[in-house]
């Protein structure tokens, strides 16, 4: 038999082993699930993505035990917090356009897996308000409520044993009470009988901003060492939307070399203290020996930009803010595996429910990937569609990729096969006129699919220029006084607007 067949072979054989065959079957035997979900981690934040400047063994140790996703997308956003419909579609299986950032009385996975035996467990951010949270966990420890927060001083919560959560108590850094959490079930959970398996869902508020790392990792990367995106600029070309928006104010106009390696510095090192804990989380399965029979899951809500295309948030449609880390690892799943299939978030919610053959949840727009993972297919669509607010459309598939500003008339096409940092653009070239309205059509279509109530073509155009030295820019509350002093020099700042 051919060694490649036989890997087949045994990889289905081990992802069918924790399939029920029958309703009647012991639940206990099903795998466990660690959920590990960060805040604006670019999908090449990585050192397993090609990522030399940045230092994450244990997440890039998941990933060669497992498999990982390099197509992963957010479908985008409704408003400049990508972060709340991410979550939103992610925890319900649901496109942008059926969810949007509403849980309550939606179906979750958690809530899901828990009608089928599963202990669920929550820690860390949900932005989908508290009512959700209560429905979807069954436990909730150091909980926090919104988008953001200092991460010094994370306003959290715990659930009571009534089900509900209780009054805010402030707590030490965001990526360790976490953890923290996290850690603590899972030493509760092994003292149990373990006659159900968990689904453990932990939510970091890092890499979000503020970028300010905790003082072990302040001086983990040095700033002239970080190189610049390829695709750098001091300034986006046009506007298509606020550039007010808060992401947009955290650094002044023109972006400089210096400001965003200084970003990314901090940045980096926001997420090597998670990788750390990652290391934490692994090496406390292994010490009650729930390792061998845990799924882990590593994924992201939305990219950033960090000085591509002169912007610094997620309220784009580039490849740097719609593209999410996705690993999966553990029993059943190849090993050193990667995929180059078109996927979405919430398409975890029907691959983790086929993945332990359960019924699958109607009325849900996800697709399994399980079968990408026992290489029995190589995609599950051909091409893939991104929103952001009414401003913004995109359809990419294998190779190409149009962006689409209906507002200001503005047409984007790459080729991400030979230009993968979205620097060439090739709507205007002739030679493309064809591929234009083939990728233009494409969007069309998803545009009906989706139910997307964008007007594609309307009646006013608004013009795209725009001089940033006019931009009005808002210090953000949530920034420490370091941070501020240091992108915006005192004598730079509003006396009216500190």
């Amino acid at each position: 038999m051919k060694p490649n067949v036989l890997f087949f072979l045994l990889t289905l054989s081990a992802l069918l082993s924790f399939s029920a065959s029958d309703t009647s079957e012991k639940v206990e035997s099903k795998p466990n699930i660690l959920f590990i979900f960060t805040d604006d981690q670019r999908a090449d934040a990585l050192g397993v993505a090609s990522n030399p400047n940045i230092k994450t063994p244990n997440i890039d140790a998941l990933a060669q035990k497992g498999t990982r996703f390099e197509n992963c997308y957010v479908m985008g956003g409704h408003h400049g917090a990508i972060c709340a419909p991410s979550r939103a579609m992610l925890l319900s299986g649901k496109s942008l356009f059926h969810v949007y950032d509403r849980l309550d009385g939606v179906q979750t996975l958690p809530n899901y897996l828990s009608t089928y035996g599963y202990r669920t467990f929550g820690t860390g951010k949900w932005h989908n308000g508290a009512a959700s949270f209560e429905a979807t966990f069954q436990e909730g420890r150091e909980v926090m409520l919104g988008g953001m927060s200092n991460h010094f001083e994370v306003p959290v919560r715990k659930m009571n044993a009534n089900g509900t959560l209780d009054s805010l108590a402030s707590k030490g850094f965001s990526t360790d009470v976490f953890t923290r959490a996290a850690l603590d079930f899972l030493d509760r959970y092994s003292k149990s009988s373990r006659d159900q398996p968990f689904f453990c869902y932990i939510a970091y508020t890092a890499p979000h901003d503020p970028r300010s790392p905790a003082p072990a990792y302040a001086e983990a990367y040095a700033e002239d060492a970080i190189p610049l995106p390829e695709n750098f600029k001091s300034h986006h070309p046009f506007r298509f939307d606020d550039f007010n928006v808060r992401d947009e104010t955290l650094a002044p106009w023109p972006r400089t070399p210096e400001v965003i390696q200084s970003s990314l510095a901090e940045y980096y090192a926001l997420i090597q203290h998670i990788d750390d804990r990652v290391g934490d989380l692994i090496d406390r399965l292994k010490m009650h020996k729930l390792y061998e029979n845990t799924l882990i899951v590593y994924a992201a809500d939305n990219g950033l930009a960090l000085g591509s295309h002169g912007l610094l948030g997620k309220q784009n449609l580039y490849e740097h803010s719609t593209k999410v880390p996705l690993i999966l690892s553990g029993p059943g799943i190849p090993e050193e595996q990667t995929s180059k299939a078109l996927v979405y978030l919430y398409d975890l919610f029907p691959t983790l429910v086929d993945y332990l053959h359960l019924p699958q949840v109607e009325q849900i727009d996800g697709k399994s990937l399980v079968k990408i993972l026992t290489k029995e297919e190589e995609t599950v669509r051909t091409s893939l569609y991104t929103a952001y607010r009414n401003t913004v459309r995109a359809v990419r598939d294998k190779e190409w990729k149009l962006i689409r500003y209906p507002q200001i008339d503005e047409t984007q096409l790459f080729n991400l096969t030979q230009d993968p940092q979205e620097l060439i653009n090739l709507a205007k070239d002739t030679l493309y006129t064809d591929k234009v309205a083939e990728m233009m059509d494409e969007l069309v279509w998803h545009h009906k699919a989706t139910e997307d109530t964008l007007n594609l073509y309307p009646k006013t155009i608004r013009s795209k220029e725009y001089d940033y030295r006019t931009l009005v820019q808002k210090r953000d509350r949530w920034q420490p006084p370091y941070i501020i002093n240091k992108y915006f020099p005192k004598e730079a700042v509003d006396p009216q607007n500190p």
